[in-house]
């Protein structure tokens, strides 16, 4: 009997075929995630899940997986899930790093030449008929934005997402300053990135983008404070995790013209709500978690949560294993 695995969304390409071969799959075939009450009564019987960042992973769904043994998550990130706890009870937790790296740096890219250049302010300009009504083409204070070439980028996270969006920066002749908790000094090196600490950063970038995974360490880093030591001209990019932004406080920063404006692909509540108080600026920049979202990489993360599942179920340590110490108290595979 092959084991049984839950697939939280229907996932692209071809790993749902693939993983069919080597177990016995059900797919959540709806839109919207599975409550949590029903992963906790599909959970007594399982031996494998692929969940997605909405389905929260906690001590009480766990507290029902009497049989589960690898928990393949189809994300890089994986702040949903009680690592430790899998740990504890031996339970295999894999992620989809690297292929999304780029699509993410893109999606980043993309969101600050929007708010930079006004473009969805543009778009709405045009299509509402605004632009009409003027009775003129072209008008030298029309849309005007700032530029991006020559300015100072900002990176809070110099991992491979990081390191992707200031390699575009480089194209556009950018100074680079980074903020990790490690030091980089090879790629200070091979990027021509300057590190400096996280307030030198907020005071001395027009632009900042955030590449760090949602920890108890990074919940809330850019806060009240730190918004306030921003340049009143300068622009925040989010690509990362909503929590890591406190939106109360970015409200209260747009409200009184702090900072001149943001880019924002997670909220710390998803999908955000219509009446958000964010969404009535016209100077911030919105999408709805969509940095990984190109065909060929959504594909690709799925290819990879069905080669850890399959590894794993051929009794071998999958490949993107995230909570390693795992192997010291249960051998991979079902026997």
């Amino acid at each position: 009997m092959k084991p049984k695995v839950f697939i939280t969304r229907e996932l692209p390409g071809k790993a749902i075929e693939l993983i069919s071969e080597y177990y016995e799959v059900e797919v959540w075939r709806e839109y919207y995630p599975p409550p949590k009450d029903v992963i906790i009564r599909k959970i007594k019987d399982l031996d494998a899940l692929a969940s997605l960042l909405t389905d929260r992973i906690d001590s009480e769904v766990l507290g029902n997986a009497s049989k589960l043994r690898i928990i393949a998550q189809y994300a890089v990130g994986y702040d949903n899930i009680d690592i430790e706890e899998c740990t504890k009870r031996g339970i295999y937790v894999t992620n989809t790093p690297g292929v999304l790296t780029e699509a993410v740096a893109d999606l980043t890219w993309a969101l600050l030449l929007a708010v930079a250049r006004r473009i969805v302010e543009a778009d709405n300009f045009v299509r509402s008929g605004a632009w009409e009504r003027t009775r003129t083409g072209w008008h030298p204070l029309m849309m005007l934005g700032v530029d991006v070439h020559g300015k100072t980028l900002g990176i809070i996270g110099l991992g491979r997402i990081g390191s992707a969006v200031a390699r575009r920066a480089k194209c556009f002749n950018m100074r680079i300053l980074y903020y990790d908790i490690e030091r980089k000094i090879e790629l200070e090196r091979e990027l021509g990135v300057q590190y400096v600490d996280l307030d030198s950063l907020l005071k001395n970038s027009d632009f900042i983008s955030i590449h760090v995974p949602l920890t108890k360490a990074t919940y809330h880093l850019i806060g009240e404070r730190e918004l306030k030591l921003m340049k009143p001209s300068a622009y925040l990019i989010n690509t990362s995790r909503g929590a890591v932004i406190d939106e109360k406080a970015l409200i209260k920063a747009l409200e009184n013209k702090w900072i001149a404006g943001a880019a924002l692909d997670v909220f710390e509540i998803e999908p955000t709500p219509k009446n958000n108080p964010l969404l009535k600026f016209p100077n911030i920049v919105v999408a709805p978690h969509i940095g990984s979202a190109s065909r060929e990489t959504r594909e690709k993360m799925a290819l990879m949560v069905a080669e850890n599942l399959i590894k794993f179920a051929k009794g071998e340590i999958p490949p993107n294993l995230v909570n390693k110490n795992v192997v010291k108290i249960r051998s991979p595979g079902f026997t």
